[in-house]
């Protein structure tokens, strides 16, 4: 500095050389750490696809079996992880898992009766925020102590608990009516007013849109389009129950 030499700043030393090879690896190893978490949501989009698919193929209970298996398998997994590839590999598998949890919200409003749904669907609902808070906590509690594969392995648990109790859920009556099983819906119905103990409707249980669909001379199957399930269901020309069917989507 004292020799009387041309002199410079490291600003403009970093100006002079731009933006190269060796800002572009420091912007990917910066991003590590965050790529971890949103690789969760290409996961999700898959999985919000295919459990749709499952769901409404195969039943509910397949459609909520199956991503809290590969949830918590993968989530559990992800504590075990040897290096970041496979660390990455298993989030992603997380978040297909998470792309099921949309079946769960639509599967408890099939069993609440039509004017309740408003306000449980609300409550429900609440559960993301108890959720958040719940991990938010156990990470202050977990991460300085024991480390993050601690409170990896630890966030799986919840999903152990959904399929302990996966059991004693029943298929949506909803659903079975649709495929034309109405037997089986009838004996889960009759199950569930006896746990409230009510009496059963006098009557032959059919589909919901059954009626409509009748009067018009026209039988839905799966090759029916959506549109015209949904017209002759009058969720386009009857505004509450397009809300209620956009609500339930969301």
């Amino acid at each position: 500095m004292g020799n009387g030499g041309p002199m410079f700043t490291v600003d403009e030393a970093f100006g002079s050389m731009g933006f190269g090879k060796f800002q572009g690896l420091v912007l990917v190893y910066a991003g590590m750490e965050s790529f971890i978490t949103s690789i969760v949501f290409p996961g999700m989009l898959v999985g919000a696809y295919l459990w749709g698919i499952v769901s409404n193929n195969y039943g509910r209970r397949k459609g909520f079996l199956i991503p809290t298996i590969v949830m918590f398998v993968a989530g559990f997994l992800s504590a075990f992880s040897p290096n970041y590839a496979s660390l990455l590999i298993l989030h992603c598998l997380v978040g297909v898992g998470l792309g099921g949890c949309p079946v769960l919200p639509s599967r408890f409003l099939e069993f609440i009766p039509s004017p309740n749904r408003y306000t449980w669907m609300v409550i429900f609902s609440t559960f993301w925020i108890l959720g958040t808070i719940l991990e938010a906590s156990l990470t202050w509690l977990i991460m300085p102590r024991l480390g993050w594969r601690w409170l990896l392995a630890l966030s799986s648990l919840p999903s152990l608990v959904l399929l302990v109790f996966y059991s004693i859920i029943p298929e949506s009556p909803r659903y079975l009516c649709a495929k034309g099983r109405t037997i089986e819906a009838l004996q889960i119905v009759r199950k569930i007013m006896r746990v409230n103990r009510v009496e059963i409707p006098s009557g032959t249980l059919v589909y919901d849109c059954a009626i409509e669909f009748d009067e018009e001379n026209s039988t839905p199957s799966e090759n029916t389009p959506l549109l015209l399930l949904l017209r002759k269901c009058d969720v386009i020309k009857n505004p509450k129950k397009t809300k209620s069917s956009m609500a339930s989507y969301y």
